[in-house]
């Protein structure tokens, strides 16, 4: 489905391009009006993509609960939930959460299943999660902050008596006697450079855009290949500097350093400026001016180049040279030009010898972090032109997201069962929930808990007045856990020192989750065709979904009952959001790389967070049970036609069905023309080729020659799309002797059908056809007490099995780099792939390639799309083949 609503033309506008018009719809039925469906039964789902049982994994029968988290496979119920990393100024904590939602989620299965009343078959609905792993920071000055917070979440009980935590960092021993004292627990202490290393490894290996390069405030982000990793440079810089080489897990050795680092800027600046903290410090840099400290080339040179040897005039050619010859006392310096010269000081020399160190070893990367860095913009724009420089281009700096937790991270690693080593980037998902409540440049309090203190801090904004903009960076020195809801404005085109803060997410970790077998070529494959780093593109779609907001809350609000918590946690998600679309608009990168499909994705967690987990549930239920009432009609007119004109019909069909979709405005206007079948029939009789993009032919070839063994349908949209367009198509296949797998949502995005609902849809229309109710039952989707044939006998013979299988995700879009280990498996065996909506064809994987045939089907419902994809216009089909690779 499309994930978006556009404004772009009134609805009658589609007879441009289905060759038509819209004249003399019929009188509309009630149901065909409602813009927000009648108060209904939602599906309550968990947060995050489901999860296969994985054999070992330490807690079993667990299901997912709401707030966001990092599953550790094969892990031993003795193992701790807590590593810190305690700096001067910092404490880094990382910890593992469990699921005890145990009671919660059978009953919940148990309502599902009642109203469902089918087996799931071959498919799993509630796979098995183990916990989430969190990344939270305090200031050391308020420690009680930070043990009042292990406190509260009970992150310090072990299994017995003797509790030992992991930690690093020198606050490891200053305050193990705090520890002992408030929390009753040992501290056991861990070497700094071995957790350094051992978090860098699994931060490298385990997330995709973790490693990105900063020049000139712009952020690209790097994927490393894991086969050629090592050996790399870490530079860690703190008070001082070291530089360590990496040659694998667990080898490594300090190679060079400087006593110059971090420590030296702050202690020179504090006796040179009077700047109480490090961070002031950064903040008079931005303002600075350091050509009145510092000696330039052009000073030397009367304002000209030395360009026999490469240097231009703006070249530094003395730190602090101006304060020799010029008659003027300390006082006579701005504070913020001093603080500048002093930051670009340093920071160039330490990369220089950063990169004459890796030139020296042969080292290809180099990645820094530490206290120094901090997600500071400035800071890594100077480390990076200094690079550039020395290098003569041929080196870059690298720095990493969370390079801030690479020590606690490493100590939660260093216990014996951590879980981590096997893991494999696609097994990792990062969430974005909100964090801790940031107004007026002060943190106020530790993270947010649960959702009741959630919707009380967006409440207090709303009765202050305070503007919600977006939540400020983890990586900020002024904030403590997951993000807050404002961040200071830049001044005019100055680069602010925070600008570059990337948010910290919530690590989910999920064994089961594996690449698409059927990728021609997983390295190169890009899930996104919107490429979010064009301006103009990121801010088209934010008003996109700026625009659908206030419908998407009326929806969500109606599905929980209209009651005034439905419409406080409404109000709430609007606002949360809102901040999320404001921070990644003012800084795109934030969050890591930028696509529309994690823009999509991003709202629908949003959503669950604030536990609205199906607003179209009403509406769905409705569409279907009206498709599959004029069903029976559409099987017979297609029995009557010859296999020629039956698979074109088939294939009109389904871009006709395709229509319906809550996602795009102008889709949701027709809802107001006519019900759902005057809509498809117009849609269907209105479908003329050619189509703007018309491989019909060539598939059909193909299909004449050819009985492919397994077919893979990723569908979209419940309603006519899946019943009047997606089924027959199934039932052909079937007939025709191809197995079919049809592959759905896990949890619920929009209007797209789930594989939840699926097996229902299957099993009534299964009731007026032998082909569905055969293949059904030998795929497992039916009992057979449940099916009353109202048409034929039942047959004896063997049928090819129909399918059901969840995807892995929860989002219009899918990234085929993550499915669900079930549809990996399925997905072994199949030689066709047919991708139906414009979130699965077209917003992503219009480019992609596969090993089999592919089939890519979709009406383009938003003008932008159709004018940049495929030079046409809003409800333009694609009928995209592609042979096998």
């Amino acid at each position: 489905m499309d994930g978006s609503i556009t404004k772009d033309q009134p609805i009658v506008e589609i007879t441009d391009n289905i060759n038509g018009d819209v004249k003399n719809i019929a009188e509309k039925e009630e149901t065909g009006k409602e813009m927000v469906p009648p108060v209904g039964n939602s599906i309550h789902r968990s947060s995050s993509r489901p999860q296969l049982d994985l054999s070992g994994a330490a807690i079993q029968g667990n299901f997912e609960e709401r707030d966001p988290t990092i599953l550790l496979p094969n892990q031993s119920d003795d193992i701790s939930h807590l590593a810190l990393d305690i700096g001067g100024s910092l404490i880094k904590l990382v910890y593992f959460s469990r699921h005890e939602d145990r009671v919660a989620n059978d009953k919940r299965k148990k309502s599902i299943k009642e109203r469902f009343g089918v087996s799931n078959g071959n498919r799993r609905s509630f796979p098995i999660l183990g916990g989430r792993l969190h990344f939270v920071k305090f200031e050391t000055a308020k420690i009680n902050e930070c043990l009042d917070f292990i406190h509260s979440k009970q992150l310090h009980r072990g299994e017995n008596d003797n509790a030992v935590i992991k930690a690093t960092g020198g606050g490891a021993y200053k305050f193990a006697d705090l520890f002992k004292e408030k929390l009753g627990v040992s501290i056991d202490k861990e070497d700094e450079m071995d957790c350094l290393v051992a978090g860098s490894n699994f931060l490298l290996k385990a997330i995709r855009h973790e490693a990105f390069t900063h020049k000139e405030g712009r952020k690209e982000f790097v994927q490393i290949d894991h086969n050629d990793m090592y050996p790399y440079l870490l530079v860690n810089i703190g008070s001082g500097v070291s530089m360590i080489k990496v040659d694998g897990d667990g080898k490594f050795q300090r190679v060079s350093g400087t006593n110059v680092g971090g420590g030296t800027y702050w202690g020179l600046g504090r006796l040179l400026t009077k700047c109480k903290s490090f961070d002031e410090l950064l903040e008079l840099s931005q303002r600075g001016d350091n050509s009145s400290v510092d000696m330039l080339v052009g000073d030397i040179y009367g304002g000209l180049d030395y360009s026999k040897i490469g240097l231009s005039a703006s070249t530094i050619a003395s730190s602090f040279g101006k304060a020799i010859s010029e008659n003027k006392e300390i006082e006579d310096y701005r504070p913020e030009d001093i603080s500048l010269s002093l930051l670009r000081m340093i920071s160039y020399n330490i990369g220089q010898i950063s990169y004459l160190t890796a030139l020296q070893l042969g080292i290809k990367r180099i990645f820094f972090g530490g206290f120094f860095i901090r997600g500071h913009a400035y800071t890594m724009d100077t480390i990076s032109f200094a690079i550039q420089f020395w290098s003569k281009g041929e080196a870059q700096a690298m720095f990493l997201r969370h390079e801030g937790f690479l020590g606690a991270l490493g100590a939660f690693m260093s216990y014996e069962k951590h879980g981590l080593d096997d893991l494999m980037v696609h097994q990792l998902v990062e969430r974005f929930p909100m964090g801790a409540p940031y107004t007026g440049g002060k943190i106020h309090g530790p993270p947010l808990g649960d959702l009741n203190e959630k919707i009380s801090w967006m409440e207090k904004f709303v009765r202050k007045g305070i503007k919600i903009t977006a939540p400020v960076p983890m990586a900020s020195p002024r904030t403590t856990g997951l993000g807050g809801f404002e961040a200071p404005s830049s001044r005019g085109d100055t680069l602010r020192c925070d600008e570059s803060n990337l948010n910290v997410g919530v690590l989910h970790l999920v064994p089961s989750l594996e690449v698409f077998p059927l990728l021609a070529d997983p390295k190169t494959y890009e899930p996104n065709t919107i490429d979010l780093a064009d301006p103009n593109e990121l801010e088209y779609w934010f008003r996109v979904l700026s625009e659908h907001l206030p419908d998407l809350v009326l929806l969500a609000v109606a599905s929980e009952g209209g009651t005034d918590d439905a419409r406080r946690r409404g109000d709430a998600f609007a606002r949360a959001f809102s901040a999320h679309l404001a921070r990644l608009m003012e800084e795109p990168a934030a969050y890591g790389k930028l696509g529309l499909a994690n823009l999509l994705e991003l709202r629908e967690e949003c959503l669950r967070e604030f536990n609205f987990f199906d607003a179209y549930s009403t509406i769905k239920q409705r569409e279907n049970e009206a498709s599959l009432a004029v069903l029976p009609d559409l099987l017979m007119e297609l029995d009557s036609m010859n296999e020629d004109t039956r698979l074109l019909t088939l294939i009109e069909g389904v871009l006709a069905a395709n229509i319906f979709d809550w996602g795009s405005r102008a889709c949701v206007d027709l809802y107001h023309k006519g019900t759902i079948i005057e809509i498809y029939r117009m849609s269907r009789k209105k479908m003329q080729r050619p189509w703007r993009e018309d491989d019909f032919d060539a598939f059909k070839e193909r299909m004449d020659s050819f009985r492919h063994k397994r077919a893979l349908l990723f569908v979209d949209n419940s309603g006519a799309d899946v019943v009047l367009g997606m089924l027959p198509l199934a039932r052909e296949l079937l007939r025709r002797g191809t197995e079919v797998v049809l592959v759905a949502n896990s949890l619920p995005a929009l209007n797209d059908v789930t594989a939840m609902e699926l097996p229902e849809i299957v099993a009534e229309a299964a009731k007026h056809c032998d082909i569905l109710r055969g293949a059904a039952e030998a795929g497992g989707l039916l009992m057979d007490a449940m099916i009353n044939v109202q048409d034929s006998p039942r047959k004896k013979s063997v049928s090819t099995p129909l399918m059901v299988v969840e995807n892995g995700c929860g989002s219009p879009c899918i990234d085929l780099r993550q499915v669900s280990s079930e549809l990996a498996a399925l997905a072994k065996d199949a030689d066709l792939v047919i991708l139906e909506g414009m979130g699965r064809a077209l917003h992503t994987n219009y480019n992609a390639r596969f090993k089999c045939d592919a089939l890519k089907l979709a009406m383009v419902k938003n003008q932008r799309l159709a004018e940049k994809l495929i030079k046409g216009n809003i409800y333009d089909c694609v009928c995209r083949y592609e042979p096998a690779s």
